[in-house]
């Protein structure tokens, strides 16, 4: 005969029929699978059915889930979500954690966290405590003092923990760096292997790298492809457009998790999935652990003698082989001081229609008799393009520069003075981040000269931090002065480079559209779309609307016929004056 769990509150003051409890999910990093809000969350149902505690359910579900997000680094009130539910205590009765280390990792932190709980009188509970088992801290109870003193006792315990296990595993993967074919275990291992038991001919102790079969094939192709003469922008095409995992989402399909993540950075985007691309395909084949080398922060990992440590008995590749890769990379990489599309007007300026992205002057030079041809460089992106635009250099280049004078030509240019204000915020905000975190290791010295060395710092800190208070922000100012000179003027006297600077700046944009076959002795403007946004908008409205008020004035400079332009979403304001 089964029992019903005990309510461990029945009989006394505090019992009620269901406490509104909120679930707290929390993970350092995303791709953590030993601690996935998965299992967090059902470790908190267990504990919360045991104990009477309801989440809710749908809209009205309460749970506060913070990923990504380090419990060292930012308090239970600096999180995101469980910051948000902590500012609102009449919401909830209590909060139910998977274990400690979800919550807090140090004693400051828990001991903010059981103040607020014995201010707000809240039921924190653990569903799996140091040792196993669930911990109930009650502070429903003002005048019980017990609730709080094993939070502190055990957020020590848990503190002192937490740094011998850093401490340990800081020296143990330090140790197993120096130790031939041994593999530290966990982690992603480097692109073309995979861990495996160490075989007893080698002491059988621990992890070592083999081959993994799948991503030796990928680099077998990758390599044949290249050998045979295939760009490398054409190889990362080919491998996107036959769904092949890059080497960043390898690992996470190999172990049934979802691929992609941020691209890096606190701005960095979400992507569902990353692709192969030149650079991803540069770096993994020039990349010593395909000669089995151990690596560390970039630089081989060597013995006593200079020689580089071995993570496995069976390299991906020989040193022949890698050096005839990486000799072929280096035949067919463009050195920036070399290319070939410097002089290019429109660069930056040119983009195709189909796909957005930049078009590249190739000047196909092996045909003396043939112009130079801007051309959609969908490959060089590891993309694909559904129709690639290309268009004679010279055409376009004439285009572009009649319809920008012709909309801006007799615009008065100006002369901008930028005068920087000053805000103390930023480093404000740096140096009291520094400051607090040089707190974190107050009363850690030993010695006295330590603590003496470590107060002075904290003078000075608590002294700059005084000091940037005090001080005013500036806002910065703009001051713009005519020249008395033209665009028109401008353009005449400046180089291809700097034309091409003064088209970027006034946020110049030419689009093409693929052509039609035929003998097209000059440009089809319906295959072009010229556009301008920027502070010269609008001048350039100012401008046409005189003209179009002076309609018995014919025009030496009217637009090609057909052509399409437009200026984008102009500013509304005042007149610039234009020449006479």
């Amino acid at each position: 005969m089964t029992s019903t769990p005990r309510n461990p509150l029945a009989g006394t003051v505090f019992e009620t029929e269901t406490l509104r409890g909120v679930r707290c999910v929390r993970l350092s990093v995303l791709t953590d699978e030993t601690t996935s809000p998965e299992r967090q969350r059902e470790a908190d149902d267990i504990a919360a059915a045991a104990l009477g505690i309801d989440f809710g359910e749908g809209d009205q579900l309460r749970e506060a889930v913070d990923l990504d997000v380090s419990a060292s680094a930012f308090g239970p009130f600096d999180r995101p979500q469980l910051g948000g539910w902590l500012a609102r205590p009449d919401d909830f009765d209590a909060l139910v954690w998977w274990r400690f280390d979800r919550a807090i990792r140090s004693m400051a932190h828990m001991h903010e966290l059981a103040k607020w709980a014995k201010q707000h009188r809240k039921m924190l509970v653990f569903a799996e405590g140091i040792g196993g088992g669930r911990l109930v801290f009650d502070f429903r109870n003002p005048m019980d003092p017990m609730s709080e003193l094993m939070m502190l006792m055990l957020a020590f315990a848990a503190q002192v923990e937490s740094q011998s296990i850093k401490d340990r595993v800081t020296g143990a993967m330090a140790a197993i760096r120096k130790m031939p074919l041994r593999w530290r275990g966990g982690g992603r291992p480097p692109y073309g292997y995979m861990p495996a038991p160490m075989p007893a001919e080698h002491g059988g102790i621990g992890w070592t790298l083999v081959p993994d079969p799948d991503a030796v094939k990928v680099i077998e192709r990758i390599v044949r492809e290249l050998l045979e003469g295939k760009t490398v922008s054409a190889v990362a095409l080919g491998l996107n457009a036959d769904r092949i995992p890059s080497p960043r989402d390898h690992w996470a399909v190999k172990n049934g998790r979802a691929t992609g993540g941020k691209t890096g950075g606190e701005t960095g985007l979400k992507k569902d999935a990353f692709n192969w691309n030149p650079t991803v395909l540069g770096r993994m084949l020039r990349n010593p652990t395909l000669l089995g080398w151990k690596m560390h922060k970039g630089k081989p990992v060597r013995d006593a003698e200079g020689n580089p440590i071995m993570s496995t008995e069976t390299p991906i590749m020989t040193r022949e082989e890698f050096d005839r890769i990486g000799a072929l990379l280096d035949s067919r990489s463009v050195e920036h001081g070399d290319r070939k599309d410097t002089d290019a007007l429109l660069l930056r300026v040119i983009h195709c229609d189909s796909c957005g992205g930049r078009m590249y002057l190739n000047k196909q030079e092996s045909k003396k008799n043939q112009a130079p041809v801007y051309k959609c460089n969908y490959h060089a992106r590891g993309d694909n393009c559904e129709a690639p635009a290309n268009i004679r250099g010279d055409w376009a280049d004439e285009h572009v520069t009649a319809e920008f004078l012709r909309l801006v030509g007799s615009v008065q240019t100006t002369h901008v003075v930028e005068i920087p204000g000053y805000d103390p915020e930023p480093e404000l905000r740096a140096t009291l981040a520094e400051f607090e975190e040089h707190q974190q290791q107050k009363g850690r010295q030993k010695s006295k000269h330590a603590a003496n060395a470590w107060q002075e710092r904290a003078d000075a800190l608590d002294s700059r931090i005084a000091e940037l208070e005090s001080r005013e922000k500036v806002e910065p100012q703009r001051v713009v002065t005519p020249t008395g000179r033209t665009f028109a003027d401008e353009w005449a006297e400046k180089d291809t480079a700097g034309r091409r600077a003064m088209l970027v700046e006034a946020g110049v944009r030419l689009d093409v559209r693929r052509g039609v076959r035929g003998g097209w002795r000059k440009l089809d403007t319906r295959r072009v779309d010229f556009t301008m946004r920027g502070e010269l908008d609008p001048a350039a409205e100012a401008l046409a609307g005189e003209a179009t008020e002076l309609e018995s004035e014919v025009r030496g400079d009217s637009p090609t016929p057909g052509a399409s332009v437009r200026l984008i979403a102009p500013a509304a304001a005042e007149r610039v004056p234009v020449a006479a």
